[in-house]
């Protein structure tokens, strides 16, 4: 299980003061405004959050740390991230997408599919991307018909494959 997950990516300088337009990796982007602190890039420097505005579908931040948009400039496409203590909490069979990146996949007659590669987000569910040991890949839907068990701790997922969802060779 990873440390930090990523809530956001700076895009661009937003005014003369320093602040940041980010780019929002949550599905709640009101949880900006609870946020006192993130963590900035792979060396995971601390920012120190003053502000929080929204704008469109854009995150405005001034951080304490940044006075000027050059400075903002600087560290475009640049992810933000949490510790997993700062992280929204997951109602019960919600997982992290970080979390579900890697896990093995086992049909329901324990048979190994694949690996999870992605996840897509459609709007209805989200559907996995599953890469087979031959190469290729198929989608799961994230349905109760079709997803029977998931473990993080072990690192596996249980499916139940719906007709027409793989090939049969």
């Amino acid at each position: 299980m990873i440390d930090y997950l990523q809530v956001g990516a700076i895009t661009s300088p937003h005014g003369v003061h320093g602040e940041a337009k980010v780019y929002p990796m949550t599905d709640d982007v009101k949880r900006f405004k609870k946020l006192k602190e993130v963590y900035l890039g792979d060396d995971k420097r601390l920012l120190h959050i003053s502000s929080v505005k929204f704008f469109k579908n854009m995150v405005i931040l001034k951080f304490d740390e940044f006075t000027t948009p050059e400075e903002i400039d600087k560290i475009r496409k640049v992810g933000l991230y949490v510790t997993r203590d700062m992280a929204v909490k997951l109602q019960k069979d919600e997982y992290f997408i970080a979390d579900l990146i890697g896990l093995e996949v086992y049909s329901d007659e324990d048979k190994l599919i694949g690996e999870l590669t992605d996840v897509m987000q459609t709007g209805a569910n989200d559907v996995y991307v599953v890469k087979t040991q031959s190469g290729n890949e198929i989608l799961i839907p994230a349905i109760k018909d079709c997803i029977l068990e998931v473990s993080i701790e072990e690192s596996r997922m249980l499916v139940h494959l719906l007709p027409g969802l793989i090939d049969e060779e």
